[in-house]
């Protein structure tokens, strides 16, 4: 019966991640693209303006119990940047070649519009909690927005469930691996002391996760990125050829391993596309959930944090680590035979020695960590949507996500790989949906002031 049941599962993840799924959530992504009129690069002085640059000035935290938008999005970043970025970028390598890193960019291109247009409506749709802060969410805009109850609770469900797997057991279990390989801690002393740490955390509501997520995400991104750029250029000689490698192989008509021609063009476009898809969950709903629970200007403001959330996941991070890994040992490392975190890790060894390896494991960990707080809201909201916002079922939730903590731990995940990946891409059908329901709601601002205006005007004379 197990077996019949992880067939199942392995079917299921195979039909919702394959080629059918990643044309819906790109193309919910070109069409918003297209209907903004690229706005993604129309609208950078808006975008700049809207998230670093508005660092510069006051915070825009109320005293009415939000949150400001960049913990927002820090908590946002929390629950999407993580182990798929170190080690997910080596696997997309390994089964796809280097053309994988150049779909990856332009599935990120496009989906940084289909983070925007969820934000956007999860603002514009959530709802006043009795202390003062918002709840919002795809839930919330499938509801108020649709007036399809049936369709947020089966989103809720989703979510909720889905935050035990990928969301805690998956990201627990990586802890514990990186602790055991790292510092031989054995696997039931991190797995407590992981659950301690986000028991912590979790308990003292929205404001505590976004707080730490504040402080956390920008210190370990930096680091990571720091270190990235280090490695890439103790390889410089070998960057001109990564990129010339990405570009021709992501064009490929030539097989890798013999066989029918354009198995690489295709298999590059397969795995870029779908790394560049799962690692910042655009389409996938989640994270605007923490999106609106922040103060801000208007839906437009807090929806520039989402493009901005996309480029800094992918383009980013998972750019540097792919330069990382095709210029690592001479830029012969990533067709070694390694995979995942161990291909990562091996290429901060011939940097940094045996500190490279220490660095990759306390990086894995941390960002593990923060992805589980990101969940817990993500999920601990969804389960006051389906109760009511009942107290007591929250914090039944809260209780029994630290306990899945230390069960991911000490536990073997396959089957749980399986089962929470399929749960994640089940959640974007009912919100892509959503999505194309309500497109004429998602709307871009005004790019250009009365002087603008008439400045371009001059110039088409």
């Amino acid at each position: 019966m197990l077996v019949a049941f992880y067939s199942f599962l392995n079917g299921l993840q195979g039909v919702l991640q394959g080629g059918s799924m990643i044309v819906l959530i790109c193309g919910m992504g070109i069409y918003l693209t297209l209907r903004s009129g690229f706005f993604q690069v129309r609208g950078l002085p808006f975008i700049w303006r809207s998230t670093m640059g508005s660092l510069l000035k006051k915070d825009e935290k109320s005293t009415s119990g939000g949150i400001s938008p960049f913990q927002a999005v820090s908590t946002a970043l929390a629950g999407t940047m993580g182990v798929g970025n170190i080690a997910g970028v080596a696997t997309a390598l390994t089964l796809g070649g280097a053309g994988a890193i150049f779909w990856m960019w332009v599935s990120s291109f496009f989906g940084m519009m289909t983070k925007y247009a969820e934000i956007v409506l999860a603002v514009r749709y959530r709802e006043r909690s009795e202390g003062g802060g918002w709840h919002g969410g795809p839930m919330y805009y499938m509801e108020r927005g649709l007036g399809k109850r049936w369709m947020g609770k089966l989103f809720a469900l989703l979510c909720a469930a889905g935050s035990f797997g990928i969301g805690n057991m998956t990201q627990s279990n990586a802890v514990s691996g990186a602790a055991r390989a790292a510092f031989g801690i054995p696997f039931w002393v991190s797995g407590l002391v992981t659950a301690a740490i986000v028991a912590l955390v979790i308990f003292g509501g929205i404001r505590r996760i976004a707080t730490v997520a504040e402080i956390v995400i920008p210190f370990i991104t930096i680091a990571y990125i720091a270190c990235c750029v280090a490695a890439i250029m103790r390889g410089s000689g070998y960057l001109g050829g990564a990129v010339s490698l990405i570009f021709t192989e992501a064009f490929s008509l030539r097989s890798a391993v013999g066989g029918v021609a354009g198995h690489s063009l295709m298999t590059a476009l397969r795995y870029g596309v779908s790394r560049g898809v799962f690692t910042n969950e655009a389409g996938m709903g989640a994270a605007s959930i923490a999106h609106a629970a922040a103060e801000c200007k208007s839906p437009a403001h807090q929806g520039a944090w989402g493009i901005f959330e996309v480029f800094l996941d992918t383009n980013t991070v998972c750019t540097l680590t792919g330069l990382v890994l095709l210029t690592a040992q001479g830029g012969t490392l990533w067709q070694s035979g390694l995979d995942g975190a161990a291909m990562t890790s091996a290429a901060f060894v011939s940097v940094f020695g045996p500190l490279g390896a220490t660095f990759i494991a306390v990086s894995v960990m941390i960002f593990a960590i923060a992805g589980m707080l990101g969940w817990c809201l993500y999920g601990e909201t969804s389960v006051g949507y389906l109760t009511g916002r009942s107290g007591r079922a929250i914090f039944l939730y809260r209780a029994i996500f630290i306990l899945f903590v230390f069960v991911g731990a000490t536990s073997e995940l396959r089957v749980v790989w399986e089962l929470t990946d399929a749960l994640n891409a089940l959640m974007a059908i009912p919100n892509i949906a959503a999505l194309w329901l309500l497109r004429r709601e998602i709307a871009v601002p005004r790019l250009l002031d009365r002087r603008q205006r008439q400045w371009l005007r001059m110039t088409q004379k």
